[in-house]
């Protein structure tokens, strides 16, 4: 990687020699502007506005325009003699946790690589300390005409460094947040819950610019003299004034893009028996709009198809079992209730003669 700025991080007495690389690129397609009726490209050309004539880059410098009009010259030297010791200094001010630095704070990233072998065990040090302590560095230094805030930290065995607005660039969001008072219930924060547990988590690899691999197909049909590959129809989706609806059929098209129907019809089932339980009746939301998410091919859906088959198999298996029991059953019954009969028959006989003998055997005695 070719570097964009030299000089040293200073930390505390010990003065680390780096170089500044770009950490990050831009894959976008860029456009040249045209003339529409035959093609040609329209260019700008720099012009001296005291001359009238059309200049090169190499007689092209910087300068300061004051209220009045008039300019002030100011040449690369000056820029590297400025009266600041971040001129060619990264100076590290305080050591914060992470959670410290506010997101929206973070601009472009950088790579600092130790300039020569004498900066690699200073580097290291560095390195080393930002790891141990679980913390970042808060620098400041000057870069492309001005002063800026920057954040170290360690990326494998790299400190890399985030530009960092200054505090007051920030924008506070007055104004931004809804202005009507809107009262969210425990149901809507479950199925809420629920639909982000469904969509899980993705693995940032995976992901990739799709606007500019469509617009890469445009380009090739239309060098290729064909006709450029028509706009998809967009996912079907139907607008409800439910907004526990809205979830509902957005945790159920969730479930059914990794395969896992049936648990999102259980779980809308239970969703309306609490509802009727409650007695409570929904209360009127703002219209939301429905759109069905698209099917993701994943592992996790894989692997949960074979585990489908597995119980209509042993389901059937199961049937298969009772049909024959319950065909065998009837004849066991049936020779169970006669070997029944005959023992309760056989019982019953000698009880009906032991009176008879009772009574003779009184009459001789008699």
């Amino acid at each position: 990687m070719r570097s964009i700025w030299n000089g040293a991080i200073s930390f505390g007495l010990v003065s680390i020699p780096v170089k500044l690389m770009n950490a990050t690129e831009h894959h976008t397609i860029s456009f040249r502007q045209i003339h529409t009726e035959d093609g040609g490209r329209i260019r700008y050309r720099k012009v001296c506005e005291l001359e009238d004539r059309e200049v090169s880059q190499g007689e092209i410098g910087k300068g300061y325009e004051e209220s009045d009009g008039s300019i002030v010259p100011i040449t690369d030297e000056d820029l590297a003699h400025l009266p600041l010791p971040t001129a060619r200094t990264i100076d590290i001010v305080a050591f914060v946790p992470a959670d410290r630095i506010d997101p929206l704070q973070m601009e472009s990233a950088y790579y600092l690589a130790a300039s020569g072998a004498p900066a690699a065990k200073p580097y290291t040090l560095l390195r080393e300390a930002l790891k141990r302590s679980k913390r970042v560095a808060i620098a400041k230094f000057a870069l492309r005409g001005r002063e800026r805030l920057g954040m170290l930290r360690v990326v494998d065995d790299v400190i890399a460094m985030h530009g960092l607005l200054w505090p007051d660039e920030i924008r506070a969001p007055q104004g931004v947040a809804p202005d009507v008072d809107v009262t969210v219930r425990d149901q809507e924060l479950d199925l809420a819950d629920a639909l982000m547990d469904t969509l899980g988590e993705v693995d940032l690899s995976d992901l990739h610019d799709e606007y500019r691999e469509a617009l890469e197909e445009v380009i090739a049909a239309k060098a290729a003299g064909e006709t450029p590959p028509e706009t998809p129809e967009p996912a079907p989706g139907g607008k409800v004034l439910d907004l526990m609806a809205a979830l509902e059929k957005s945790v159920r098209a969730a479930k059914q893009s990794r395969g896992e129907e049936g648990e999102a019809a259980e779980m809308a089932e239970e969703e309306g028996e609490e509802t009727a339980a409650s007695g409570s009746e929904p209360e009127p939301e703002s219209e939301a709009e429905v759109r069905h998410l698209p099917r993701r091919k994943t592992s996790r859906a894989a692997e949960e198809k074979p585990a489908r088959s597995a119980p209509k198999k042993s389901t059937a298996k199961k049937t298969t079992a009772k049909k024959t029991t319950a065909k065998s059953e009837p004849k066991k019954t049936a020779s169970t209730a006669k070997s029944t009969a005959k023992k309760s028959t056989a019982k019953k006989t000698p009880a009906k003669k032991t009176p008879a003998k009772k009574t003779a055997a009184r009459k001789r005695t008699a």
